[in-house]
Parts: C-alpha cells; structure tokens; sequence
C-alpha cells in the first residue's frame, strides 16, 4: 500500500499546477464567475447514518466566500455537489438524489 501524500505537499502541487494557473484568467478575476471544486472522500465508513464516509470539498473562485467553513447543520452529500454544480451552470433536471438534495448555496456570495 502507496502511503499518502502529506498536506503540505498536495497543497503545494495544488497551488503551483492549477491555483496559480488559473488565477491569472479572467473568470478567476474580481468579478469572474470561475469557479475551482476540489473534492476528497476519504471512502471511510464513519458516517453510516448518512451513507458513510466523510467528504470534503475546496471551493475557490469569485463568487465563493473567502475563507467560508460551514456553521450550519445541513447535511451535504456528493448529490449536493451535483446539484450546485447543474445550477451554477444553469442545467435543469438533476438525475437521481440530486434533484432534491440541498445545493451548497450557503458557500458562495449571492448576488
């Protein structure tokens, strides 16, 4: 079995091969509606109640709240994910779960 990769230095290819990239474009600007998902399943079944695992997910862009955590006690699943995702780029008719699961809108700037 491979051992993982520290933080630090995921953090680091991270912010050198797509973070700093991306930056620089104009969707990834003030006033850009660019948006970066990063999302982790550590696939560990500690959560049973809710499907198991814990997932967690890295928002960056304009229209994302700097350095936003989640106070609130709604349950996301990667169904949220997919729903956030559909509306943002405004696609209708989410499959499956995702239709009513509860998008994330709670981690992004209303305008």
């Amino acid at each position: 079995m491979q051992s993982p990769i520290p933080p630090e230095q995921a953090d680091a290819w991270l912010q050198s091969n797509v973070v700093s990239p991306l930056a620089g474009q104009k969707a990834f600007q003030p006033g850009g509606d660019g948006i970066l998902i990063v999302d982790f399943d550590e696939s560990a079944i500690t959560d049973i109640d809710h499907g198991g695992g814990h997932i967690a997910a890295v928002i960056w862009g304009p229209p994302v709240k700097s350095g936003f955590r989640q106070t609130s006690t709604t349950v996301y699943q990667h169904e949220s994910m997919l729903q956030t995702v559909m509306e943002t780029l405004n696609l209708t008719d989410p499959p499956g779960s995702a239709a009513i699961a509860p998008a994330l809108g709670e981690f992004f700037v209303q305008k």
